[in-house]
Formats: structure tokens, sequence, C-alpha cells
């Protein structure tokens, strides 16, 4: 079985980058962890590839009424949970039967195992803020094993 590249984004806030365009090219499926900013991200990334997203705090326009605020999935036979806010998860995510969680709101990358899960923020990849770095991420998931990696793609 070929592995599953899946292009991890979030926080863009209506904003979609060249260099985000250019690193997820080569993405088969891209996650949007929420704060997207407009339908036209989406729209945008689709033309990449198939998005799959959820809504974050400032997500609160008509168009962004028919994002759920997580989502439960099986990507190349890992459990994936994607929501924006880490706060929001809930008891044990490994029990629940989840290996890898996916979300943003912080703006801050992580790639941090714990107890059996990834937790995996992308960072923020729209406007640069808070003196943080605009990344982003990829997780390499073959047979359910998962590979994380981080990519700044500047210091605002």
């Amino acid at each position: 079985m070929a592995s599953l590249r899946v292009g991890v984004i979030s926080d863009t806030h209506g904003v979609v980058r060249p260099e985000v365009v250019e690193a997820l090219r080569d993405a088969n499926v891209i996650l949007h962890a929420g704060d997207v900013g407009g339908s036209h991200v989406l729209q945008e990334l689709g033309e990449i590839a198939p998005v799959i997203a959820v809504k974050g705090n400032v997500d609160l326009e008509p168009w962004a009424r028919g994002l759920p605020d997580r989502r439960r999935l099986e990507l190349g036979g890992a459990r994936v949970l994607l929501l924006h806010d880490r706060a929001a998860v809930g008891p044990d995510p490994a029990a629940r039967g989840f290996q890898v969680v996916v979300f943003g709101h912080s703006h801050q990358p992580l790639a941090d195992r714990e107890g059996g899960v990834l937790w995996f923020n992308p960072g923020a990849a729209g406007p640069g803020r808070f003196r943080l770095p605009v990344s982003l991420g990829f997780l390499e998931i073959e047979d359910g094993q998962v590979r994380d990696r981080l990519i700044r793609l500047k210091q605002d």
C-alpha cells in the first residue's frame, strides 16, 4: 500500500500564501484545523487536493455553517481526530481509539507524542502574528503508521 501524504494547515485567517500552495502541491488530502477565514480559502486549497476542514472560533460567517466543530477520520489506517482547540478534545483520545489529534488555535507548531497519541498542531499559515513562524505540516501515513513533519514557511 502506498503512503498517504496528508497536508495539515490551520489558522489561515482568510489568507492563502503562495508558499502554502507550493508546499502542499504533493498532498493527497489537506486537513484544515479551523480559523479558515473565508470560503475562498477552502476553494483555493481544494484546487490542490481534497480538503477536510473544521470550524474555528473566527469562522462565524454564513459560509462556515456547514463546517463541523470536529471530525473523526480514518486516513491510511490511522484514526485521526480533527478539531480547532485542543481544550475541546475531551477525555483520553487514546482510549477512544485515536492515534492522532490534529488541532490549531494557538498558532504554535507542535508535534508531541504522549500516551500513544500524536498531538499535532501545524501552527498558523495565514497572516504572521505574535512573532510566531508561518508554518504547516504533513502526516505521512502508511499501514496505520504515522510520521509527522512540521514546515516553517517564514518567520513574521
